[in-house]
């Protein structure tokens, strides 16, 4: 199988299933778990928006035009507390009114530890698996991308609002008692949210009551040290496939981010 790369798709089953885009074919990855698995770097990199070929990727898998001119790539995505669409300024209003001037949902997860994140309601619960939540809770549902932004840098004061990538790929953590957590994030933040309501409006932050999302990877064996694979400088990545979890492909030689390659041309072999 030949073409280029996109991050993997995923389903929340009682495993999480996965399949990994390769051109315009997908190859199911779980029944390969336990198997050899080879992915050639062939040296040819496109952007995965303007399909044109470039020597370098920026924001995981665009050209530095697309990089520069696109609303998915404005640092607002990274941090969206500093979204400006409200400022007339957006890259792209029409691409922030469809993405970002849209509900979204504050979370708690526990990745390699607790945390928060926040994500569109749609992409639920596809950001969980990308980050390899074992568990996730939704805590508000937020009337624009902003506004989770304002209450994600609240509860950032009390808790993580990144994935250790490193101690996530070690293997899954203890159970954490997430409801627990979020009584009390929710206490936290109060004052917070009453002027987040008072200025935008009684349906901007809604708190929400919601089961904690269990979720299991398919993966045989953890590696006890981590090494990570790049193409960039290694152009075959081959071994035993021992599992799956986030975007990572575990080997036993070593682990590969498959959403920092997109749009890098690849032979796979199985």
């Amino acid at each position: 199988m030949q073409g280029t790369l996109r991050k993997m798709t995923t389903k929340l089953s009682e495993v999480v299933e996965y399949a990994l885009p390769v051109g315009e074919q997908s190859l199911a990855l779980n029944p390969l778990i336990g198997q050899h698995l080879e992915l050639e770097f062939l040296g040819q990199i496109y952007c995965k928006n303007c399909d044109r070929k470039i020597n370098k990727s920026y924001s995981q898998g665009f050209c530095y035009p697309c990089m520069k001119s696109l609303a998915a790539c404005d640092m607002c995505i990274l941090k969206p507390e500093q979204c400006h669409f409200h400022q007339g300024t957006c890259r792209e209003p029409e691409w922030g009114q469809q993405n970002c001037m849209v509900d979204h949902i504050v979370y708690l997860a526990n990745t390699s530890a607790l945390k928060v994140g926040i994500t569109r309601k749609s992409q639920i619960p596809t950001r969980w698996i990308d980050q390899g939540a074992t568990e996730a809770l939704p805590i508000y549902r937020v009337k624009t991308r902003h506004i989770s932004g304002l209450v994600e840098v609240e509860l950032a004061k009390h808790m993580a609002d990144r994935t250790n990538w490193r101690a996530m790929l070690k293997g899954d953590s203890a159970s954490i008692p997430l409801q627990e957590k979020a009584s009390d994030a929710v206490l936290q933040i109060e004052e917070t949210i009453k002027s987040l309501l008072l200025d935008h409006g009684d349906d901007a932050v809604q708190p929400l009551e919601a089961n904690v999302t269990t979720i299991h990877y398919p993966v045989n064996q953890y590696p006890n040290k981590i090494k990570s694979f790049n193409f960039d400088k290694e152009p075959l990545v081959s071994g035993t496939l021992m599992g799956i979890k986030g975007q990572y492909l575990i080997f036993d030689t070593g682990v590969i981010n498959i959403r920092k390659f997109a749009g890098y041309s690849v032979a796979v072999r199985a």
